[in-house]
């Protein structure tokens, strides 16, 4: 731990805590110093000039990023008949429906999606206290709840990630992994920010990103510009 200490304060001595980096000058920082045995998750964190607690100024979505996540996603599905047989050859790991919800009732939540077609809603709703709190609550905004799985499934396992703003005004997600090329991790960050900007409720005014930074797993946080990445 004391090693670790070590490398990550040398690293912070040669950034400027106060200055907005360019995200390829983050991009390279953020490279430099994953020196980890493992292969570090790059991530983004925004802070928002949004108050979640008013439903017109929720932030939420997907994006599917152009080089994926560098994550493999298991994927669960609520369908039957022809839509689970869909599902089934689509790629998706789990795929039930009153069978499938009585397993994540005893405890078996080993996926990181959750697809439903509509008609299987009314057995998901009852789960609500279970995937709520995990993220996993399909929901049609979402693209989670349709009939079209194939194309849900493909997309999850694509990379596609899912985001929410926290009640702190927060935004964040994992954008790639620290073996990504410089040049992958810049159009995925570059993606994620562009979403986030696009998906600015009409009754916010004024700053709307007040804070970008970007880190890893073990990294230091690297502030950005935000005038460079809403304009």
């Amino acid at each position: 731990m004391a090693k670790h200490g070590k490398r990550l304060r040398k690293t912070y001595e040669a950034i400027d805590r106060e200055t907005g980096y360019g995200i390829a000058e983050a991009v390279r920082i953020i490279k430099d110093s994953a020196t980890s045995k493992f292969d570090e998750t790059v991530e983004v964190a925004i802070n928002l000039d949004v108050n979640p607690k008013h439903a017109d100024q929720m932030v939420r979505g997907a994006v599917s990023l152009p080089h994926g996540t560098g994550k493999a996603l298991k994927v669960a599905v609520f369908a039957k008949g022809d839509k689970a047989k869909e599902a089934e050859a689509a790629g998706a790991d789990f795929v039930g429906a009153e069978d499938l919800a009585e397993k994540i009732q005893n405890g078996e939540t080993g996926f990181d999606r959750c697809i439903a077609t509509p008609d299987m809603m009314a057995v998901v709703g009852k789960l609500g206290k279970i995937l709520g709190p995990k993220g996993l609550m399909p929901n049609p905004k979402l693209g989670t709840v349709t009939q079209d799985v194939t194309n849900a499934i493909k997309a999850a396992k694509a990379g596609q990630i899912q985001f929410c703003v926290e009640k702190e005004g927060i935004v964040h997600a994992g954008v790639g992994k620290a073996s990504f090329s410089a040049d992958q991790l810049v159009e995925n960050v570059a993606a994620f920010v562009d979403t986030i900007v696009k998906a600015k409720p009409s009754g916010v005014k004024g700053t709307y990103l007040k804070r970008v930074s970007l880190t890893s797993t073990m990294g230091p946080g690297i502030k950005l510009d935000v005038a460079s990445l809403s304009g």
